[in-house]
């Protein structure tokens, strides 16, 4: 039987995972200048955690969910997203009490899984980049993670980004327009798409998220949001807007945007770039927005939160399209050559005790005859061979070479265990 990958799945060989390697330290370094510390939550869930933070009329909890019934016949979940399970592990280690600095801030990176069509930049398995903060609700938070995103996306080498901004206001706001929504669409009803006709009347802004034909004349001349801000929504959404500004951070509105997951509300926002990697046109590469009731809904106290995601499959297209400059491995430091089977175990000492100097090393394991060994040594680029046969086991030295210069020089083998750095870098 001949086995593959599952469906929707990669693998991420040599060659690529430097890549990955490059990416996930980028990011890192980034977010460390933010105060963002790593959070490692589980791959799996309660189904509830995601049900519960999504919402039930949500692609992922209707379409898209790898759940399934346990031993113990827990339902669980394989997490399609990295929020929920953040907010989790919030509310259960009680990280909003009052002995924790405020806001507090977190960033993840990791395995998501959602039961969706195999693309280009998006698979069954696929890999998010992700922060959250908590416990503050002021619109310089919104905003200093957007900036976030950007600051990370030119890292990348993505510059013809274009930030698209909208507000879902707070609960008041919401009422009052899922309630105009309502009434607009309603006569329009037998027009609707299937799942806009199941999302009427339980959630109606997701119709305007709907990709259908029949939905889109609808969502064009539909009642904007905008025009039922509260005052306090509406001092949240113009503070955002105010400190882009100031930033220097250019951004459009679209007062039609939502966010697939049901959990935001204020200040949402997708970052975008053009690139014909992923088709015509502008793509998302980075989403995020505010979420402050999704802690409590979780069974935590009342506690903001706001943050984004970062596909990485997708952030690799683009890069690649985009020759986006990636760190070239350094090749190897030492390369031992072997003459003969009594050599062997003088070799296996010498790139031991290169390594535990912290430098890369490495010897044949073929048995091959010097000539083989030093045209590997070529082609791992390495910086230096050291090369011992029985005469110089016999005199305690080894033929040490710059293969840069071709220069050979005999070295104590003392020396070399003493410290090998001093005698690399006397070559």
């Amino acid at each position: 039987m001949r086995y593959q990958r599952p469906k929707g799945t990669a693998d991420i060989l040599p060659g690529d995972s430097e890549k990955w390697q490059y990416v996930e330290a980028t990011a890192r370094q980034v977010f460390k200048t933010y105060q963002f510390k790593e959070i490692r939550t589980p791959i799996f869930e309660n189904f509830e955690v995601f049900s519960r933070s999504a919402g039930d009329t949500s692609d992922i909890v209707t379409k898209e969910m790898y759940d399934f019934h346990d031993k113990g016949d827990r339902h669980i979940t394989l997490r399609p997203e990295g929020t929920a399970g953040v907010v989790r592990a919030f509310v259960e280690n009680k990280l909003y009490g009052p002995q924790i600095l405020k806001p507090y801030k977190v960033y993840y990176m990791g395995p998501m899984y959602r039961y969706e069509r195999p693309q280009s930049g998006r698979l069954r398995e696929f890999h998010q980049l992700g922060v959250e903060a908590f416990g503050s609700e002021s619109a310089a938070l919104d905003v200093e993670v957007i900036a976030m995103g950007f600051n990370l996306l030119k890292k990348f080498g993505l510059n013809d980004l274009k930030l698209v901004i909208n507000t879902l206001g707070d609960q008041a706001t919401r009422d009052a327009y899922r309630q105009a929504l309502i009434d607009y669409l309603e006569p329009h009803f037998e027009e609707l798409s299937d799942d806009s006709k199941a999302r009427l009347h339980k959630n109606p802004l997701r119709v305007l998220d709907s990709k259908a034909p029949e939905d889109q004349k609808f969502v064009a001349a539909a009642p904007s949001i905008l025009d039922y801000l509260t005052p306090t929504a509406k001092t949240h959404f113009d503070q955002a807007q105010q400190f882009l500004t100031a930033l220097a951070i250019p951004f459009e509105i679209d007062a039609t945007m939502v966010r697939g997951l049901d959990y935001y509300n204020h200040t949402i926002f997708e970052i975008m770039t053009k690139s014909k990697a992923l088709g015509q046109g502008y793509t998302t590469i980075c989403a995020g927005g505010r979420y402050n009731g999704l802690v409590k809904e979780l069974g935590g106290p009342e506690t903001s939160g706001v943050g984004f995601g970062l596909g990485v499959e997708r952030l690799l297209v683009l890069m690649d399209a985009e020759q986006s400059a990636f760190p070239t491995d350094d090749g190897l430091d030492v390369y031992v050559v072997g003459i003969g089977d009594a050599a062997s175990a003088t070799t296996l000492k010498l790139v031991q005790a290169v390594r535990e100097a912290g430098l890369t090393a490495e010897r044949d394991y073929l048995d091959r005859k010097p000539k083989a060994q030093f045209k590997s040594a070529d082609r791992l680029h390495a910086r230096y061979t050291m090369t011992v046969g029985e005469s110089e086991i016999e005199a305690g030295v080894v033929n040490v070479k710059a293969m840069a210069t071709g220069i050979e020089t005999q070295v104590s083998m003392t020396d070399i265990y003493a410290n090998v750095k001093q005698v690399l870098t006397a070559q």
